[in-house]
């Protein structure tokens, strides 16, 4: 595994994020020597989804209104059909995503992510993957939507669901290694 050492990540969520979709990458990037840092709506605690009810509690390290994407070498957004369709009707956190995709910085998105991606403008042109049920969202944006556990795009990392984490967590780091991106702006 490639070092990220001294790289610092950002995990936007609020509840309802599909619990092994933020627990894992963070357990694995930290092991790969990055700071990672669950930044939210609001301070203290978001809780997951597993399965078939709430999950477990998360710490928020930092509150979105006080955090810029400059402080960031990479942007994580966890999946669940709730998290991410709370946080793509909330200009800020569009705003950060997008802040993210200009200054050409590694941006992941899992399962139902790619929602925010669509918001932000970013999924147009662009080969993505993400949960079954959003492949037409996706579609529609004008992304070239492929079915594969993992999908890179010039530092934009994509994938279906929990079972592709070990992949998805393996390509971030890459990614992440490597550094940012030219890209046109969003």
């Amino acid at each position: 595994m490639p070092s990220i050492q001294g790289k610092r990540i950002a995990i936007l969520a609020t509840n309802g994020f599909e619990q092994s979709e933020l627990e894992v990458p963070v357990k694995h990037l930290r092991a790969a020597g990055a700071e990672v840092h669950v930044v939210s709506l609001k301070s203290g605690e978001i809780r997951g989804w597993q399965g078939k009810d709430w999950g477990n509690a998360v710490p928020v390290d930092a509150v979105l209104s006080e955090v810029d994407a400059s402080a960031y070498d990479a942007l994580v957004l966890p999946g669940g059909q709730i998290n991410p369709d709370l946080l793509r009707v909330e200009a800020e956190a569009i705003s950060f995503i997008k802040s993210f995709w200009t200054a050409g910085k590694v941006i992941g998105a899992i399962c139902h992510a790619p929602w925010l991606l669509v918001e932000a403008g970013i999924a147009e042109g662009r080969q993505m993957t993400s949960y079954g049920s959003i492949k037409t969202d996706l579609k529609n944006a004008g992304a070239d939507w492929i079915d594969a556990e993992v999908v890179t795009d010039q530092g934009l990392v994509t994938s279906r669901k929990p079972e592709d984490l070990p992949a998805f967590c393996a390509k971030l780091v890459e990614e992440i290694a490597e550094g940012t991106h030219q890209r046109a702006a969003a």
